[in-house]
């Protein structure tokens, strides 16, 4: 069983049960001014196994189950170990939420919830590999990766402005980022590799 399969089932248990329980879902979630006041750091890592809905779970999981194995397969390629790919992941939630944190310190009706940086992450990291791989969005509808990328970082641009919800949109674009730059620290060549594969297409 793959490590992306790991995490589904234990972000699936955990939503599903923090969803049912209020008081969980709120011990559980982002709350920078708890962080602050409070040293409650264990926050940056359980917000993103809870999720604000059915739907945002459902989304956030299908997205992991379809490009998690395969970037999971890419980190044994270039690490040659299995355990880079879920220290990646949690790292994608907790990098994705400083930026919140840093913001919203001072605001105790602040929170936030979601691996969406995490996801993200894995989303990104994907593409950079495969940027002209066909993603099906909605199942039916087909585009090529990089473009897939491009309007998912303004619809989350869009609904972060929007707000009304504790789906911490921002944690996509930084979660983008993370999923662009962890890799690339660590093997450079692959944004050579990227930029050939992009231009080589547009030719």
């Amino acid at each position: 069983m793959s490590v992306s399969i790991i995490i589904i089932i234990v972000t699936c248990l955990i939503s599903y049960t923090a969803l049912n329980n209020y008081d969980q879902l709120d011990k559980l979630s982002m709350q920078p001014y708890m962080v602050k006041n409070h040293n409650e750091y264990y926050r940056f890592i359980t917000s993103g196994f809870v999720h604000a809905d059915y739907t945002h779970l459902i989304f956030n999981m299908l997205t992991l189950f379809f490009f998690g194995p395969y970037v999971e397969d890419v980190f044994i390629a270039l690490f040659g170990m299995k355990l880079m790919y879920p220290v990646y992941y949690l790292l994608g939630i907790i990098v994705s939420d400083i930026p919140s944190f840093l913001k919203h310190r001072n605001n105790s009706y602040y929170a936030s919830l979601g691996a969406s940086g995490a996801i993200s992450a894995v989303l990104f990291t994907f593409i950079m590999v495969e940027p002209w791989a066909q993603i099906g969005v909605f199942f039916f509808i087909k585009m090529p990766a990089v473009l897939y990328g491009v309007l998912f970082l303004f619809l989350s641009a869009y609904l972060s402005r929007k707000g009304g919800s504790n789906i911490n949109h921002d944690a996509h674009f930084w979660g983008a980022l993370f999923g662009i730059v962890f890799p690339l620290a660590f093997h450079p060549e692959l944004g050579a590799r990227f930029l050939q594969l992009l231009l080589h297409r547009l030719q």
